[in-house]
């Protein structure tokens, strides 16, 4: 069995790169730190970039960070805020600015556990500010389930597998504005580090009754310092 687990994941991903040479496939990379200040209190920061091809034509990026706190072993309270910008599709970070974003929101995770699989449903509210579109309100709601593989939980030297479903909604109508997908895999290779990497889709729906959809190839590289190694987290990006 833990011979095959390396093997299963390799192929994963290997099948995700394959797809990458889809000229549709964006990327989208994604480096998040955090650190635990004691067993409650803890500040955190984020860096994203996304392309509308394959590790070409980067058109988004968004800095952030903020702070929270735990409340338990299966609940946590956050804040943030940061800016997020979007070029021109025709280059890499090529202006003039699409739109400029400045936001602040507020996040409440909830973690449970059904034997192997860890579930964490992450409810936000959102303060945005735009360049291009005045003030908006938006809410959001993500289901995230992680199944370890070589361990009962996710902790050092354990390979997982990984899939969320997030739903955007606003305060006016037609309310949905967003939906997206992810399945895939990662590896904690020690208690401070986690690489992730996988498929995600995503669904855009405006108030004029248009859609459009995006696909990428995710990259993470998640960072946490001073963990609880007595309490179990599941890992997360925080876009």
């Amino acid at each position: 069995m833990k011979n095959i687990i390396p093997v299963i994941c390799t192929c994963l991903l290997i099948s995700l790169s394959a797809n990458a040479q889809q000229k549709d496939l964006g990327t989208w990379h994604v480096v998040n730190a955090q650190y635990n200040i004691n067993k409650k209190w803890f500040v955190w920061g984020e860096l994203q970039t996304r392309s509308q091809k394959f590790m070409d034509a980067f058109y988004y990026y968004e800095a952030k960070g903020g702070a929270g706190m735990y409340i338990g072993k299966d609940f946590s309270l956050w804040v943030g805020t940061g800016r997020y910008a979007t070029y021109a599709n025709d280059g890499n970070f090529k202006k003039p600015f699409a739109n400029e974003e400045f936001r602040f929101w507020q996040q409440l995770n909830m973690n449970n556990y059904v034997h192997r699989i860890k579930f964490e449903h992450r409810y936000r509210m959102e303060q945005r500010w735009l360049a291009q579109g005045g003030y908006k309100n938006r809410y959001r709601y993500r289901l995230n389930a992680f199944l370890p593989l070589n361990n009962t939980k996710v902790t050092a030297k354990t390979f997982f597998l990984n899939a969320h479903e997030e739903i955007f909604l606003t305060n006016k109508k037609p309310h949905f504005e967003r939906n997206r997908i992810f399945v895939g895999a990662g590896y904690m290779p020690d208690k401070n580090t986690t690489l992730m990497g996988g498929y995600l889709h995503q669904y855009d729906y405006t108030a004029a009754g248009t859609s459009s959809a995006k696909n990428f190839l995710q990259i993470s590289l998640l960072l946490q310092f001073h963990h609880d190694e007595t309490v179990e987290r599941v890992p997360q990006i925080l876009d």
